[in-house]
């Protein structure tokens, strides 16, 4: 399998399908790579190159211990980037990859990087503060915590359905989409699950999407149940300038799976990687 080694020694496994100018796509939690396969195609069809890889603890990646911090996964990503050698790069982070995307501009910068998008992304903050009255209460997270160490594979399950809004009348999301998720929820480690949960509850964006000085494209359903629009996609969006916002009404957290909504994407993103 292809897989980058990080600079502290831990395998990144990869999917690079494709020639031309690379795309390279952040999986959010508790997924892996493989949430990308219809975009991976999707690019590689249209004269791009994609890559996909899994992140620490997650899918065929090493299952380690520690390290499920921003600083952390903004540092493998640059590993991945620097060992492949790829420039001119136009990075699509969805959920917790989007937190990934804007820590990785917000250390490493964008010499390597032509473009931007923010799929159901946790940034600017998720978590509810002082300076984020309307943002999700800790003891959401802490019920997700507990929830994961109770018994984390029906727990998959249950989310599952927020995940995809299947919970709606009129929710395009199939039991395969169910399915999909909770195989890959499985492959992530219990102690990157837990751990993850306080990163993207609690980590603070807001000075790294200052330093964004690319083409921006912020994608958010505003049915996400799981990442709300108006605590971050919204925000997000008026944080970058020249950035652009497209709601999709009625669109769940995980809408780049879902027909209809997947298809909607796929296009809006070959038109941006056009800029």
């Amino acid at each position: 399998m292809p897989s980058c080694t990080t600079r502290d020694g831990v395998e990144l496994y990869y999917k690079d399908w494709g020639r031309g100018r690379p795309v390279v796509f952040l999986h959010g939690w508790p997924l892996n790579g493989d949430a990308w396969q219809d975009q991976l195609k999707a690019v590689a069809d249209a004269g791009y190159r994609g890559i996909a890889h899994d992140r620490r603890g997650h899918g065929r990646s090493t299952p380690v211990w520690d390290g499920y911090d921003f600083d952390t996964f903004a540092d493998d990503l640059n590993d991945l980037l620097t060992s492949l050698d790829l420039r001119d790069v136009t990075l699509v982070a969805h959920s917790m990859g989007g937190g990934e995307l804007a820590r990785y501009i917000g250390r490493h910068g964008t010499s390597r990087v032509r473009s931007a998008v923010l799929l159901s992304a946790v940034t600017p903050l998720m978590g509810q503060g002082p300076d984020n009255p309307g943002g999700v209460p800790d003891s959401t997270f802490e019920e997700l915590k507990a929830g994961i160490l109770r018994e984390r594979s029906q727990f998959w399950k249950d989310t599952a359905v927020a995940f995809f809004s299947a919970n709606r009348m009129n929710s395009r999301a199939t039991q395969g989409n169910l399915d999909a998720f909770w195989h890959m929820a499985q492959s992530q480690t219990v102690q990157g699950a837990v751990a993850c949960v306080d990163a993207f509850g609690h980590t603070d964006f807001h000075a790294d999407l200052k330093k964004f000085d690319v083409p921006l494209l912020v994608v958010h359903g505003d049915d996400d149940q799981i990442v709300p629009i108006d605590t971050t996609g919204r925000k997000a969006a008026a944080l970058v300038p020249g950035a652009e916002l497209k709601v999709y009404e009625g669109g769940s957290h995980g809408l780049a799976m879902v027909a209809g909504d997947k298809d909607r994407f796929q296009q809006d993103l070959l038109e941006f990687l056009k800029i």
